[in-house]
């Protein structure tokens, strides 16, 4: 037997899918991008001497999972990869001109409209939040799923 408040758990759990798929959709749309390439775009953008490996770190991505998405922004004329002058082992990452274009169109994406509102609430506030999404990735069978930090469905490394 179904509870009213199994039920209006599930809608909830299903409007917050929906909000990702549709905040994946729209960003799609603008700049062509996932939401995860979208992130590895901002990061490389971010400063001078970035490497594949900071980005992983400030992610929380794995080295492989960023190669494949830089990869990706790379044949998309979005970034470029140098080798260091000072250590030629080391690969530099840059965005290009399209790459800046395309980060200055896009829309807010859903993790940062997240981000800014989750600060926002008292902290006793936001540890229940995470109490309940986790007990709910328990109770889905999800609760070991390795999962970066970002509101996307789909594999974080997709062409």
């Amino acid at each position: 037997m179904e509870s009213e408040i199994a039920n209006a758990t599930l809608k909830a759990l299903r409007r917050v899918l929906r909000a990702t798929d549709g905040g994946t959709r729209r960003l799609a749309v603008a700049t062509g991008l996932t939401p995860s390439q979208l992130l590895v775009l901002r990061e490389i953008d971010a400063g001078e001497a970035v490497t594949p490996g900071l980005i992983a770190r400030r992610l929380q991505f794995s080295h492989a999972t960023i190669t494949a998405i830089v990869d990706r922004l790379v044949a998309l004329d979005l970034a470029s990869r140098s080798r260091s002058d000072q250590d030629k082992r080391r690969v530099l990452l840059e965005a290009t001109a399209k790459g800046r274009r395309c980060l200055a169109e896009a829309p807010d994406m859903l993790q940062e409209i997240f981000a800014d509102r989750f600060a926002a609430l008292p902290a006793w506030e936001q540890a229940m939040l995470l109490a309940g999404a986790e007990r709910l990735a328990d109770l889905l069978g999800a609760g070991d799923m390795d999962a970066a930090p970002l509101l996307d469905a789909g594999a974080i490394d997709r062409a």
